[in-house]
């Protein structure tokens, strides 16, 4: 059997027919600008209207390589003369790879607890509910031998509903957020059946995110945040993005972000072979405006596969100057 794909659909099609379980969660480099698409809690955090766009082009030029888009939209629940413990968020995301392609819609609702007067530091809890269409496309396949009883005719499709959960707490320097993706992932089937065989590996594994930065003050114009992001579906290898950004005077953000994966526990499934590095990101966020941001990171593989476009859109509705002791950098 081979394909219009090249050797990566054969790879992919090979571990469809062994019932493989890969870790498939998305992979944003500019995931620093749009927390809630790792973290439910995260919604209502910029206590304005807060809309994110995002496309990442990852191998550039790789046959079948993977594409995802997503967008979101979150925000405080305003109630008049009430204060506003209550943040909303709604994602959209599709996930291209090959012949196999999923489309999210989560809805997440998040409490943000007070803890000083001031409103500067908060507790947040969220939860986030949606649903995952699958889909394996047999028609991108062609055939070596007639008849083939692995790949289906046409497009084979599954819907699953699934939930997240997070946890997210800031101050006006410091952020961290735990969250856990695709929890039913474990307890619920996709149905993917053909002609006897089940496609478990299209379906997401259950992931684990620990996220955390801190902004320092150089000068009044110019601050440095490192942060670090820290990702396991508890099967495959332990992920860690590491970055530091520069920000300066309320306009630019430029640096870059380096991923490799750590032996956090071990894994006996795993091949001691593999290698650790994965790649070097440079990435820049510019505000048109204070309500108006756009940004482009470029990945830099480091396994010899072509590099990675991803570029973002920001808009803040009724957006509001926050003020320096309640800035709003995460």
């Amino acid at each position: 059997m081979y394909t219009k794909k090249k050797w990566l659909t054969v790879a992919l099609s090979l571990c469809l027919a062994a019932g493989a379980h890969a870790q498939q969660s998305v992979q944003f480099s500019q995931y620093i600008f749009n927390g809630i698409s790792v973290n439910p809690a995260y919604a209502g955090y910029k206590d304005v209207l807060n809309l994110n766009a995002m496309y990442r082009q990852q191998w550039s030029g790789f046959p079948g390589a993977p594409t995802t888009g997503g967008v979101s939209l979150d925000g405080p629940l305003k109630r008049p003369n009430r204060e506003t413990n209550v943040g909303l968020g709604v994602q959209a995301m599709m996930d291209n790879l090959g012949p196999q392609k999923a489309i999210s819609l989560y809805g997440s609702y998040s409490y943000r607890i007070r803890l000083d007067e001031e409103d500067t530091r908060r507790f947040c809890l969220g939860i986030g509910i949606g649903a995952t269409q699958y889909s394996l496309n047999g028609s991108d396949l062609e055939y070596l031998d007639t008849g083939d009883r692995i790949i289906p005719d046409g497009s084979a499709k599954a819907t699953t509903p699934d939930a997240r959960f997070g946890i997210y707490y800031y101050t006006p320097r410091f952020y961290f957020g735990l969250s856990v993706l695709d929890l039913f992932s474990k307890y619920t089937s996709t149905g993917y059946k053909w002609r006897g065989y089940t496609y478990e590996s299209i379906r997401r594994k259950q992931h684990l995110y620990v996220t955390a930065g801190y902004m320092f003050k150089v000068t009044d114009e110019i601050s440095i945040k490192p942060s670090f992001m820290l990702k396991d579906d508890f099967a495959g290898p332990t992920a860690v993005d590491l970055s530091l950004m520069l920000h300066m005077d309320e306009l630019l953000w430029i640096g870059g972000s380096y991923r490799t994966s750590v032996p956090l526990w071990k894994k006996n499934s795993l091949p001691t072979t593999l290698d650790k590095a994965n790649a070097a990101s440079a990435i820049v966020e510019y505000y048109i405006t204070p309500k108006y941001r756009i940004g482009y990171s470029y990945d830099m593989s480091m396994n010899k596969m072509p590099g990675s476009h991803e570029i973002s859109i920001g808009i803040l509705f009724n957006s509001k100057q926050y003020t320096t002791s309640n800035p709003r950098y995460f």
